[in-house]
């Protein structure tokens, strides 16, 4: 190990490294397959980028030189047995099947130094780029006048370009002419600017979007904003997400509204004929008091399993009772785990109808799984 360690410290040292390769998992249990590791610039830092590679997607994480030195040293004395290395002036090859006693091999450089991905933040086609100004981010505090995101906001501007992305995915399914948007918990809006920004000022659609808050100066600073930068069909009410009604809506979004909020905005979402809704959930509290299961009680003893379980139970029945109503159902990660363990997003595009093949399919399902688990969520009053 100290020899692989000596190897990776010089070849960080004299700043050639290209890409790293960890593969050959020491055990089949392991979830993800393989691990890829490359030198990126990230706000002129020099840092460096671990993807995870799972069968269906990608996880990355980024690191300082000791941060990565520690990440290797992990992953191949844990969980891979071979690390391919590219330089600019060689490739090496360990073989470390016994973590003790690797074997190095040295060949010439097969990658062009052309190939380095040096600018991390160039590597996504973001639907709103850094370095070009944009007034409502701007007005939010999340970049300066001359389009720069300033370093402490910098996961929420990741996160809102992500929440863009998927609402360009379903976007087809939105009207042609006027689209009726209401986002329930809206707080300070800066996914409800951006749903306007993107699709009135990116897309040129005709919108009317409604922001539903609790807090009196979350509505009035919201509606501020809203005015100064001339977003007439943007606006914000004061409302319980309960007790909220209106004439319809064509889109309903939700971010980390609590508890039995999700509940019934989706409730709410359903009645109006929604075509769209997007909705994270948050703190799903109602089930945890409620589950029994004797087969499972060995381990919902310990509570932090079983907020976890009861997490993903409710998300799983609010699934299916969407499906039920006639929507088709992806449960998607909105961001990443570093910005928000509440990460699970229900994307549901109205699809059917209810009584249809599918609808009653889901139906079954969900009623099998509230009987062995003896709850009744709100959700059931969909």
């Amino acid at each position: 190990m100290d020899q692989i360690i000596s190897l990776i410290e010089s070849i960080f040292s004299e700043g050639s490294l290209i890409k790293m390769v960890l593969g050959n998992p020491r055990k089949k249990s392991l979830p993800y397959k393989k691990a890829v590791l490359r030198p990126v610039m990230i706000k002129d830092v020099p840092m460096f980028q671990a993807e995870y590679h799972y069968e269906k997607k990608v996880f990355t994480e980024n690191y300082d030189r000791e941060a990565a030195i520690s990440f290797i040293r992990e992953l191949i004395t844990e969980d891979f047995k071979n690390i391919d290395i590219f330089t600019e002036n060689n490739d090496f090859q360990i073989l470390a099947s016994k973590p003790n006693n690797p074997r190095i091999v040295k060949r010439a450089a097969t990658k062009d130094a052309s190939c380095r991905r040096e600018e991390h933040d160039r590597q996504k086609n973001r639907i709103i780029p850094e370095g070009k100004p944009c007034a409502f981010l701007a007005r939010l505090g999340v970049m300066d006048s001359e389009g720069n995101v300033y370093k402490k906001y910098y996961s929420k501007y990741r996160q809102i370009n992500r929440y863009l992305e998927i609402l360009s995915d379903v976007e087809d399914h939105l009207p042609k002419d006027l689209i009726r948007v209401i986002d329930f918990g809206c707080g300070k809006a800066y996914l409800t600017f951006a749903i306007y920004y993107y699709l009135h000022e990116i897309k040129g659609r005709k919108v009317d979007i409604i922001g539903l808050d609790l807090k009196d100066d979350v509505i009035d600073f919201c509606n501020s904003v809203a005015l100064d930068l001339g977003y007439d069909s943007l606006n914000f009410m004061k409302g319980d997400i309960a007790d909220f009604s209106a004439d319809g809506a064509d889109m309903v979004v939700t971010l980390h509204a609590c508890d039995t909020a999700t509940d019934y905005s989706l409730i709410n979402a359903v009645k109006w004929n929604a075509q769209v809704i997007l909705s994270v959930p948050c703190c799903q509290h109602e089930l945890f008091r409620q589950i029994e299961d004797e087969v499972e009680d060995p381990i919902l003893k310990h509570g932090i399993i079983k907020d976890k379980f009861t997490e993903l139970l409710t998300d799983g029945l609010r699934g299916l009772k969407l499906e039920e109503a006639g929507y088709k159902v992806q449960m998607t990660e909105f961001t990443t785990l570093e910005h928000t363990s509440k990460n699970i997003m229900i994307k549901a595009v109205k699809t059917g109808l209810r009584g249809d093949k599918r609808s009653r399919k889901a139906a079954r399902e969900y009623e099998a799984l509230v009987q062995r688990y003896k709850v009744s969520p709100t959700i059931d009053r969909l």
